[in-house]
């Protein structure tokens, strides 16, 4: 394995680049061969580039710190296997606009929108459940993607197999999250007042939190031999963090600017989205506010003046603001976990400017 001294070839911005190499050199590869069966996989093959065209890449960028903070060294065959996280990610959003029904992701057609086109013309009557079955099938091969990729990265055969049992939790937890939110998505799940904001965050947890953080770096770990006190460390850091993560994302998600989020500030509120931000306000807002909010939920026709009234609602109610403590409150978790670990003083500090990286973003 290659080793470097820490500069500005493993910066943050120069680990992106690194990874998005990766990826765009793994994913076109495979989308020929994909192609090769029949030029009529063309679409699907678009959509695959595109599913991993952007992003932020900090599922890759974690998992490669789990590798450095087990003591190793710089290495390319790790920055591969980090990768592989931006895979799991790109599967799990076009999974999630499918059963959203999400239109736009990142200011494009969502992979299930954009796949229409495709069966139109083709004689197939039942056009937009085909483009569904499309896009389904992208999010699965983009999954054994990920496997694939982790697997062929380039690192000694018995660095992968201690890493490999990870990847069926990571799984497991994934499809838990992204259950329960279909569970407790609707009007009425959204009334069910007793542990509503407690259920929102258990939901950020399994769906979200878990594979962007605490999973890429149990990953990362693992490849490098990490022992069970680094592991636990990882934990304390990365569950926090991960839930600041989509507590983030439920702010951004209404008060964001949709130029930069890439989707629809009224999205939440139209599917009635079990996030911590609408439990929250549910809980806080009274009167006529709740009212109103209770009027906004589940509705398909909202507009810019529904949008106004949703942020002032949640403004108003201390939501947005509780939410907004509960997101410090985990990064401050975050850093003090990392306070007490002895790993490599590197890692420790790519670790801490990934905090900010993760709260203090605008999309």
């Amino acid at each position: 394995m290659r080793e470097t001294a820490l500069g500005a070839a493993a910066s943050g911005a120069d680990l992106k680049a690194r990874i998005d190499a990766v990826l765009r050199e793994f994913v076109e590869r495979e989308v020929r061969l994909l192609e090769g069966v029949s030029p009529q996989l063309g679409p699907v093959g678009a959509q695959l580039r595109a599913a991993v065209a952007d992003g932020k890449r900090l599922r890759g960028m974690f998992c490669f710190w789990g590798w450095r903070a087990s003591g190793q060294g710089e290495s390319d065959a790790a920055v591969r296997a980090a990768a592989s996280m931006e895979l799991v990610h790109a599967a799990a959003l076009v999974h999630d606009d499918l059963i959203d029904g999400s239109i736009i992701r990142r200011g494009a057609p969502t992979a299930h929108v954009a796949l229409r086109q495709a069966v139109t013309g083709t004689g197939n009557q039942g056009g937009d459940a085909a483009a569904r079955a499309l896009a389904m099938l992208v999010g699965d091969l983009l999954m054994a993607w990920a496997g694939q990729l982790f697997a062929g990265c380039g690192l000694p055969g018995a660095y992968v197999s201690r890493a490999r049992p990870l990847w069926s939790t990571l799984a497991r937890e994934l499809i838990a999250g992204e259950c329960l939110e279909v569970l407790r998505t609707g009007t009425e799940a959204a009334e069910t007042q007793a542990v509503a904001v407690e259920d929102a965050v258990e939901v950020a947890r399994y769906k979200t939190a878990k594979y962007t953080i605490e999973h890429p770096l149990h990953l990362g770990g693992r490849l490098g031999g990490a022992g069970d006190a680094l592991l636990r460390t990882f934990t304390a850091y990365g569950v926090p963090l991960g839930e600041a993560f989509q507590l983030r994302d439920d702010v951004l998600s209404v008060f964001g600017d949709s130029a930069l989020t890439g989707k629809s500030n009224l999205d939440d509120v139209a599917g009635a989205k079990p996030t911590a931000l609408m439990a929250c306000a549910l809980e806080m807002a009274v009167g006529a506010e709740r009212d109103a909010l209770r009027a906004l939920l589940g509705r398909g026709d909202l507009d810019a003046s529904d949008l106004e009234k949703l942020r002032a609602i949640l403004t108003a109610s201390g939501a947005r603001e509780r939410v907004e403590t509960m997101i410090d409150a985990r990064a401050r978790a975050a850093r003090h976990a990392l306070a007490w670990s002895p790993m490599p003083r590197q890692a420790a500090d790519a670790l801490r400017e990934l905090v900010d990286a993760v709260v203090d973003r605008e999309s």
